[in-house]
């Protein structure tokens, strides 16, 4: 078995791209995601910082400082993975933020802001927070709604008990009103705490009359900013607040905002357990964000998974790589700000954070197993056009698992073959097992979750009944992969009451949202909720192929053709068939597979002049 096992082995992992459906190539130059550049970015960062460079945001009367430096050869590196200017400089700003440099320094000259260095470095176009738009939710907004309610709010008087027609000439915009009492201790605290109260509370009415689930992380940081963009940026909090220079007015702007928005107050970094006032980085955030100039939907998408290092990141409906459910490969940039900040603080031991990393993905997801395998393809992709300690740090955490996984498949492919099955049995076999493990992790997972939000006290359990393509349509595409159009039907026990919920895609949820049906059971909106999270753990398998690759592979080995191996493989795979593409990749793994066994197979060797 030794050479089957080698040749199966080096024949599926030979490339990253063969590996998933997802078209890592193009994300090498940016279309559609920044994943690729914001690993980049987080590798060039990180080997400043371990060759001594200050990434503090200074004060100085210099022309250039640390900061500088580091925020250049990061945009640099962005741009050459494919960001273009407007991006570079989020992705930026947010790493070296969120790696410690701080918003802000220097008041009133050599006025240094994260966001605006990181903007000019790139070359990017100055505009105003209007320019701003949220994550991708199905739909998306830009900052408007928060404009309108901040600006109505303004004109009604409603924000401030600062009237400024009733101030002496001359105060306002002066160190008398600016920076001392009036302003710091009164005008600058009320105005930027009720301006980004009320602006959080308008994005979430328009989340919600667009049709989409208010996200608070959005509705914070588009209020924030927009109320940055207003409120003086470099006002000091007054002493009840802390020493001099410790709060500004951002923090009051983060404060309003996480009010509106239904923040924790507190959040917590995955790998270190660092706790921050969630005030304070929103707040900070708002400020990045007024400067950075016009980021488009995948730079929003970017930053959105930034926030998904946090562990309260499903609390704030921010980011989805950072569990429970595995996104597409495009998603996986949560990993960055917290391997720079376990790395900082234990002495760049790769090792070790590799071993924080994986203990938090195991601790976070579904299928922790798949969620390093996904996160292996993007690391090894990533290093084509940056190699660094941030991919290092991933492709050390994710090897073991994904070698044991890969691994493990190639030895039940072997001998289902060499007991007369064909790859398309090993494959539905493989996705039958992953439906199982699902299920029960899934069941395990949703039962923490509801109990922590204290909607449950008892266990969740949910057992698919049918999954299988095509709900609502009857063309030959979406027949044949089921990711597209879904009928999802299951069995699910909560709190020891049983449902059972049919075609939850297209009946389940339209009766639910449309018609109020089971809308009097409190425990409905919950039912439906736990179908959703483990289905789509399902439906998005196509960023992890090797249950169609793998079958593929030893179907070939053991004297099957090739492309007949790969065709029966994913006809095999019920599941991981979710989206198109499986099959190409699995005849190029089939086709090295058995050239591989070929050349293990040969006895004689040439001798070479």
């Amino acid at each position: 078995m030794e050479k089957e096992l080698i040749a199966a082995y080096q024949a599926v992992t030979h490339k990253p791209d063969w590996l998933t459906n997802d078209r890592l190539e193009a994300a090498m130059k940016g279309h559609g995601v920044l994943v690729m550049p914001a690993l980049a970015v987080g590798n060039s960062v990180a080997a400043d910082l371990k060759r001594g460079l200050d990434i503090q945001l200074k004060d100085a009367a210099a022309k250039e400082i640390d900061l500088d430096i580091i925020i250049e050869r990061a945009v640099r590196a962005a741009k050459e993975a494919g960001a273009s200017p407007e991006n570079a400089a989020l992705l930026v700003a947010a790493t070296v933020y969120l790696a410690g440099s701080g918003a802000r320094a220097g008041v009133p000259m050599a006025n240094r802001k994260v966001g605006a260095s990181a903007r000019i470095a790139a070359g990017a176009s100055r505009t105003s927070a209007i320019a701003l738009q949220t994550n991708k939710f199905t739909n998306r907004l830009t900052a408007f709604p928060a404009y309108m309610a901040i600006y109505e709010a303004i004109m009604e008087k409603k924000v401030t008990k600062i009237d400024g027609s009733k101030l002496p000439l001359f105060l306002s915009g002066g160190a008398i009103y600016g920076h001392a009492s009036l302003a710091e201790d009164h005008m600058v605290p009320e105005f930027a705490r009720n301006a980004a109260k009320i602006g959080a509370q308008a994005m979430a009415a328009a989340f919600a009359g667009a049709g989409m689930t208010p996200s608070p992380l959005w509705c914070a940081l588009l209020s924030a900013a927009v109320t940055m963009e207003i409120v003086h940026p470099d006002a000091f909090a007054g002493e009840e607040y802390g020493p001099f220079g410790t709060k500004m007015s951002s923090y009051f702007a983060g404060l309003g905002a996480v009010e509106g928005a239904g923040l924790p107050e507190k959040i917590h970094w995955r790998g270190t357990n660092e706790e921050i006032e969630t005030a304070d980085i929103i707040g900070d955030f708002g400020l990045i964000l007024k400067d950075i100039g016009g980021p488009s939907l995948i730079g929003s998408m970017a930053l959105n998974e930034m926030f998904a290092g946090f562990q309260e990141a499903p609390l704030m409906y921010a980011g989805f790589s950072g569990g429970p459910v595995n996104p597409p490969s495009g998603h996986l940039n949560s990993d960055v700000a917290p391997i720079l900040r376990i790395l900082t603080q234990n002495g760049w031991d790769v090792e070790d954070a590799a071993a924080k990393v994986r203990e938090y993905k195991f601790g976070g997801f579904i299928d922790p197993e798949m969620a390093l395998a996904g996160i292996n393809n993007v690391a090894r992709k990533a290093e084509q056009a940056n190699r660094g300690f941030i991919t290092d740090t991933l492709i050390k955490a994710s090897q073991p698992v994904m070698t044991r996984a890969v691994t493990r498949r190639i030895k039940k492919a072997h001998k289902m073959i060499k007991a007369g099955k064909s790859p398309g049995d090993v494959a539905k076999k493989l996705d039958e097992e992953r439906l199982a493990y699902v299920e029960a992790r899934g069941s395990a997972i949703l039962t923490w979750f509801l109990q922590m939000l204290g909607v449950i006290k008892g266990e969740v359990k949910i057992k698919f009944t049918e999954l299988r393509p095509q709900a609502r349509r009857c063309d030959k595409f979406t027949a044949k992969y089921w990711g597209f159009d879904s009928y999802i039907s299951y069995d699910l026990e909560i709190e020891g009451k049983k449902y059972h919920v049919d075609n939850l895609s297209s009946e389940a949820t339209l009766d639910f949202v449309l018609e109020g049906k089971n809308a009097d059971d409190p425990l409905y909106v919950w039912v439906l909720f736990c179908g959703n999270v483990v289905a789509q753990e399902l439906q998005y398998i196509g960023f992890s192929i090797m249950n169609i690759t793998v079958p593929a592979a030893m179907g070939s080995i053991l004297g099957m053709e090739p492309k007949k191996a790969a065709k029966d493989a994913e006809n095999g795979a019920y599941l991981s068939c979710a989206i198109p593409g499986a099959r190409e990749n699995a005849i190029r793994v089939a086709e090295l597979a058995k050239e591989l066994y070929d050349w293990l197979g040969q006895v004689k060797h040439e001798v070479l002049p």
